[in-house]
């Protein structure tokens, strides 16, 4: 039997119409290998300008929550031939975790309000991102800005309601007696050496201007007992920028000081719009004075004794936070500006500061006025459970170094103080 086979042969246009299909194959992975590079480009872009642009995502907010001593054994590992005069230093496995988490998250292991942070609006207002630290810093524990209590602070202090433009009356307890009569004590820098530091002076001009965006924060120790709202219309931070004021002119440093209390000064007041409201009273000053040189919000921060208050040579001292906006784009110079006190003012008194912190629009403000001038920040002097006393310490160490730092900037600028002459 013959055996009969068949063959079948595919036509042309099927073996075409699978090499396009081939090379179409080809050509989305091509397309779609090209199109993910593009955006892992723009990702990186992107990735990068956050991080120059706010230290919380960079290697920077690592490098403020060590110990300069780590990087000192890093150092000495590539140089044999340096050697680090401190102890050896360590990176702990809950500080690295705790940077990678926010790093990858923005979720702060400490704080676990920052869990549910961003589903809720003004949760995260108060938080804080750390810049530079200081001897007296706890890394977990950023500064607090809270709103005062619905009621006002001024009935729950006992105070008296502020005069009608705005500014609070005077009061015969409102400010501790002067060194000698049972009030502050002076430093012994000051008591030694009281005729040098006012020997060049700014010659009349005020170049100095201090001023309060919650002109009513106030100290739990200097309210009615049992007061639970730490504010009033008279007892407040106020007072502490009126001693820097003070301490500032007896140094020959002219200063300009705003007490003007918002709450009453502005009809329909709003406490999320302060910084507004200061920022117009900035601008004016600015407007009268082209002299002014330095910029200081001062505030009191909202968290207990524990954690804001340092004992320095058997005194005690409210402590010191420097904050910058990062919404200003010239904050690294608001940042240098701050660097300056922060590190005299360690050098001068170890754990007075608690070094400086950032805040983004994302959590505050994040702008503070700070862009009206380089030379601008916001100090926050103690917290709720200070006192008077205590701040007015901090107020009086702030004016050594203001001073010190002032005529350092003239000199740079190549401007001359008056001299002020010396009785014989």
């Amino acid at each position: 039997m013959k055996r009969v086979t068949v063959q079948w042969h595919a036509p042309r246009s099927s073996e075409s119409v699978r090499r396009l299909l081939v090379k179409g194959r080809t050509f989305a992975a091509l397309s779609l290998c090209s199109m993910m590079l593009i955006v892992a480009a723009g990702l990186a872009g992107i990735f990068h300008k956050s991080s120059a642009d706010s230290p919380i995502s960079s290697m920077k907010g690592f490098a403020a929550a060590v110990s300069s001593a780590l990087f000192s054994d890093m150092l000495s590992m590539e140089l044999p031939a340096y050697e680090s005069s401190g102890p050896a230093a360590e990176v702990s496995g809950k500080q690295a975790a705790s940077f990678l988490v926010r790093l990858l998250t923005d979720i702060n292991p400490s704080d676990p309000k920052s869990l549910i942070a961003g589903e809720l609006p003004g949760l995260r207002d108060d938080s804080a991102f750390l810049l530079r630290s200081g001897t007296g810093t706890d890394v977990a524990l950023g500064p607090e800005d809270n709103r005062p209590l619905p009621s006002e602070g001024a009935a729950e202090g006992g105070a008296e309601q502020p005069n009608e433009d705005g500014h609070a009356p005077s009061s015969g307890n409102s400010e501790p007696r002067e060194s000698g009569e049972g009030g502050h004590e002076a430093d012994p820098a000051e008591e030694s050496q009281p005729d040098e530091a006012a020997r060049q002076t700014t010659g009349g001009r005020k170049v100095v201007f201090i001023y309060h965006s919650h002109s009513r924060e106030s100290w739990l120790p200097e309210l009615k007992e049992g007061a639970k709202d730490p504010s009033s219309a008279t007892k407040n931070i106020t007072l502490v920028g009126k001693r820097l004021a003070k301490m500032l002119e007896r140094r020959g440093v002219g200063a300009e000081h705003s007490d003007t209390d918002y709450p009453t000064a502005i009809d329909g007041y709003r406490w999320e719009l302060s910084y507004k409201y200061s920022g117009k009273t900035v601008t004016d000053a600015m407007a009268s004075n082209e002299d002014l040189s330095f910029f200081f919000d001062i505030h009191r921060d909202s968290q207990p004794r524990s954690v804001t208050t340092a004992t320095i040579n058997g005194k005690s001292y409210a402590q010191v936070y420097f904050i910058i906006g990062h919404r200003n784009p010239r904050w690294k110079e608001n940042e240098a500006f701050a660097t300056k006190i922060h590190n005299a003012l360690e050098k001068a008194y170890p754990g007075i500061s608690r070094g400086i912190w950032g805040k983004s629009a994302a959590t505050g403000n994040g702008e503070y006025n700070q862009s009206l001038s380089t030379e601008s920040v916001i100090i926050e002097i103690g917290g709720i459970e200070n006192t008077l006393q205590e701040s007015y310490r901090t107020a009086d160490a702030l004016a050594k170094v203001i001073t010190d730092i002032y005529w350092e900037h003239e000199k740079v600028n190549g401007k001359q103080g008056a001299a002020k002459p010396v009785a014989s």
